[in-house]
């Protein structure tokens, strides 16, 4: 699909009645095999990246960002949307040329957050956050496709506000255009459902923070879709850890009951 094509599927995805999961690959091999599981969409994940290249979260350039993003997109043929982060500005007209460049790579989606990645003053105040935003909608109103802004309010995640703020942090995002709100950190069904009753563009719910809720139980009250994070490229390190230990801890190699056969790898990457 050409990149517009891909950008109209992705914003009917978030139109349907029952939510969708978008997993987050975190490389080219983890996308394809998402994409030959079946999945209708894929999201990038910031901290799953970052782990690729020894790193901590936060600590990828601008320039990697967007090449990793381009990778992905030109390795699948489905519907791409990033974890831009802060979007790596502050200030308004940066955040817009950054989300310029992001446009130009293939991605038919992301986000911009409130997080500021920088610990000393952790979070953007209330109003140029939302400049930030608008800026950002500003800037992605001029493709000539449809891009798919989310908009995060990363306060109860960063423990740095309360339910309210964030509610409110995510009202305003709407009211200066975001497609979709996103508020990580959510973690009961209760909670989706309270910030589902104040705000009315489409919610992404972050599903490893919400434990026990299914993909049905978020479509009942009216999630439109559910990310999984960093945590999938979390349980293939789990998993190779998990091998490194047994191998040096007790000399065995059962692990190798659950790796992925060989002709399975060879159909999904051929």
């Amino acid at each position: 699909m050409k990149q517009s094509e891909r950008a109209a599927y992705f914003q009917q995805l978030h139109a349907r009645d029952k939510a969708f999961v978008i997993p987050n690959p975190w490389d080219v091999g983890s996308a394809r095999v998402f994409e030959a599981l079946g999945f209708e969409a894929l999201a990038t994940t910031s901290s799953g990246y970052a782990q690729t290249l020894g790193r901590l979260d936060g600590r990828v350039s601008a320039g990697e960002k967007l090449e990793h993003c381009r990778a992905l997109c030109h390795a699948s043929s489905l519907p791409v949307s990033a974890d831009l982060e802060n979007c790596f500005a502050d200030d308004p007209e940066d955040v817009a040329a950054f989300l310029t460049r992001a446009g130009e790579t293939g991605l038919v989606g992301g986000s911009i957050e409130d997080y500021t990645n920088n610990n000393s003053r952790p979070m953007y105040d209330f109003n140029l956050a939302v400049e930030r935003v608008q800026a950002a909608v500003e800037a992605v109103r001029k493709f000539d496709f449809h891009f798919t802004l989310t908009a995060r309010a990363e306060g109860l995640l960063r423990r740095t506000h309360d339910m309210d703020e964030v509610i409110r942090r995510l009202q305003a995002f709407e009211q200066v255009g975001a497609d979709v709100l996103y508020a990580p950190s959510l973690t009961t069904l209760d909670e989706v459902s309270h910030v589902l009753a104040h705000v009315q563009r489409p919610l992404n719910v972050l599903a490893p923070t919400c434990p026990g809720v299914s993909v049905q139980q978020m479509s009942d009250v009216g999630v439109k879709r559910i990310s999984i994070g960093g945590a999938l490229a979390r349980v293939m390190l789990g998993a190779m850890i998990d091998a490194g230990e047994e191998m040096l801890e007790r000399g065995t190699f059962t692990w190798l009951e659950k790796a992925a056969s060989g002709r399975r790898l060879v159909d999904m990457f051929k």
